[in-house]
């Protein structure tokens, strides 16, 4: 799947021209690559890093959606590696 269609399904952009725009101008990392091209394809477990906002994202993708849905549905989309209890907290030691 295309990174500019899955980023809007996703809901990450309101539109796939930002999306795409994102890609072109070379903020958008896919497995640690760069890319400039918004038809590049995206995976499952591919991890994308680019900024959105004041913040740099660092997301792993879990599905490939096949429409726009509702944000519960984008949810289910991907996973939020930089937030709390993100990738390491199943394996996290307890302190």
């Amino acid at each position: 799947m295309r990174i500019d269609k899955w980023l809007w399904q996703a809901r990450f952009f309101k539109s796939r021209a930002l999306a795409a725009e994102l890609a072109e101008d070379g903020h958008l990392r896919i497995n640690g690559q760069p890319t400039r091209k918004a038809g590049h394809g995206v995976g499952i477990g591919d991890v994308l890093t680019f900024p959105l906002g004041s913040r740099i994202r660092v997301i792993r993708v879990t599905a490939l959606g096949y429409r726009r849905g509702p944000a519960t549905e984008a949810g289910t989309l991907y996973l939020d590696l930089d937030a709390p209890g993100g990738e390491d907290a199943a394996t996290a030691p307890l302190e």
